[in-house]
C-alpha cells in the first residue's frame, strides 16, 4: 500500500460551554470530534458519512486548522499542521483546499468571478500577474464554465454554476488534497449528478485526493473508494465503499444503509427498514461505554462498560463494535 498523503492521528476538537452572561462558568464541553484517526492515500476518494451533528464538518475545518485542534495531529506529507507556525501552515494550505456546502454563502457577493479566482493566485504568488487572467480562464474551462462569465457576480449564476465556481477556486492552487463538505446537498437533484461527475472527473484528471463529506450514503457510494462512518464525534466503521454498503458491520451503518431508497417499488415495499429509537445523545454529556448503545437494538450490559476501539474486522475493514460478528 502507498504511504498516506494525509494522516489524522487521534484528532480531538472540543468546545467549552459556558453559562452566565457576566459571571461565566464552565458548564461542560462539547466533544465535536473525539479521537479520530484516519489516513488518505494519493488519488483516493474517502467518503465521510453520518447524520447531522455527528462532527463531519467540524472535522473538515479541523483538518484545515480553521478550527484549532484540542489534541492529536494532522499531518500532510510529513508536515504537521497542528504544530506549524502560521507561515508554515499558510504554505501547507496551498496543498489542502476545501469546497464548502453552500455556494450562496461561500462566495463573496461583492467580488466578480475573476476577482474570486484570481485572489488565491495573487496571495500565494503562484504566477506572474500578467498570467493571472489566462490562468483564471483555464480554471473556468476546467469546471465547465465559459470564460466570458468572468466579469459577472455570484448572484447572476444558478446554484450549480456557483458550486462550479467554488470548485474552481479550490483548484486554483493545484492542491493535492481537497475536502468537499456536502457540496451537493444545497443543489437540486438534477444538478447533483453533474457536480458529482465533475468531481470524479477532476480526481482522475488531476490526481487529486478527495475527502467527500455527506449524510447520503447513496451519493457517497457513487464517488468513493472507501467510506468512513461517523457517530457522535467518532469513526465507527471504515472500509471499501462497496463492502460497507453491501455488508455493513456496525449496527449504526446497517440503519443508514437500510434508509437508502431502492428504485424498484416492489423491492422497496418488501425490504425491512431499521428504525432507530430516540435521538443521538448530547455531545456535552455522552453515555458511558459505546455512544450508540442507547439506540442500538443489539446492546448488552458490556456495551455500556467500555468504549469500543476501532479495530480490524477483516481485510481492509475496521469497526468499533464488540458484537459486530455476533449480530
Amino acid at each position: 500500500m502507498p504511504d498516506p498523503i494525509l494522516q489524522l492521528i487521534n484528532v480531538q476538537t472540543h468546545f467549552p460551554v459556558h453559562h452566565g452572561f457576566v459571571f461565566k462558568r464552565l458548564a461542560g464541553t462539547v466533544k465535536a470530534v473525539d479521537g479520530v484517526s484516519l489516513s488518505l492515500r494519493s488519488g483516493e476518494v474517502l467518503g465521510l458519512v453520518g447524520e447531522s451533528g455527528c462532527g463531519k464538518s467540524t472535522l473538515a475545518r479541523t483538518i484545515l486548522q480553521l478550527v484549532p485542534t484540542t489534541g492529536g495531529s494532522v499531518v500532510l506529507e510529513g508536515r504537521n499542521l497542528t504544530t506549524g507556525t502560521p507561515a508554515e501552515v499558510k504554505l501547507i494550505r496551498r496543498d489542502l483546499q476545501m469546497i464548502f456546502q453552500d455556494p450562496y454563502a461561500s462566495l463573496n457577493p461583492r467580488l466578480s468571478v475573476f476577482a474570486t479566482l484570481a485572489e488565491p493566485l495573487i496571495v500565494h504568488r503562484v504566477c506572474p500577474r500578467s498570467e493571472v487572467e489566462a490562468r483564471v480562464a483555464e480554471l473556468m474551462t476546467l469546471v465547465g464554465l465559459s470564460p466570458r462569465y468572468l466579469r459577472k457576480y455570484p448572484h447572476e449564476f444558478s446554484g450549480g454554476q456557483r458550486q462550479r465556481i467554488a470548485i474552481a477556486r479550490a483548484l486554483a492552487l493545484r492542491p493535492k488534497v481537497v475536502i468537499a463538505d456536502e457540496p451537493v446537498s444545497a443543489l437540486d437533484v438534477s444538478i447533483q449528478a453533474q457536480i458529482l461527475n465533475l468531481l470524479a472527473s477532476l480526481v482522475r484528471q488531476m490526481g487529486l485526493s478527495l475527502i467527500f463529506i455527506a449524510h447520503d450514503l447513496a451519493v457517497v457510494k457513487h464517488i468513493s473508494d472507501r467510506i468512513a462512518v461517523m457517530y457522535l464525534g467518532k469513526i465507527v466503521e471504515l472500509g471499501p465503499a462497496a463492502e460497507v454498503i453491501e455488508r455493513p458491520l456496525h449496527p449504526y451503518t446497517r440503519a443508514l444503509v437500510s434508509a437508502i431508497p431502492v428504485p424498484d417499488p416492489d423491492v422497496e415495499r418488501a425490504r425491512k427498514r431499521i428504525m432507530l429509537p430516540g435521538d443521538p445523545p448530547s455531545p456535552i454529556n455522552p453515555p458511558a461505554g459505546c455512544a450508540f448503545h442507547p439506540r442500538c437494538p443489539h446492546a448488552q450490559e458490556r456495551c455500556r462498560a467500555a468504549i469500543p476501539p476501532l479495530a480490524a474486522a477483516g481485510p481492509a475493514r475496521e469497526v468499533a463494535c464488540i458484537r459486530w460478528n455476533e449480530i
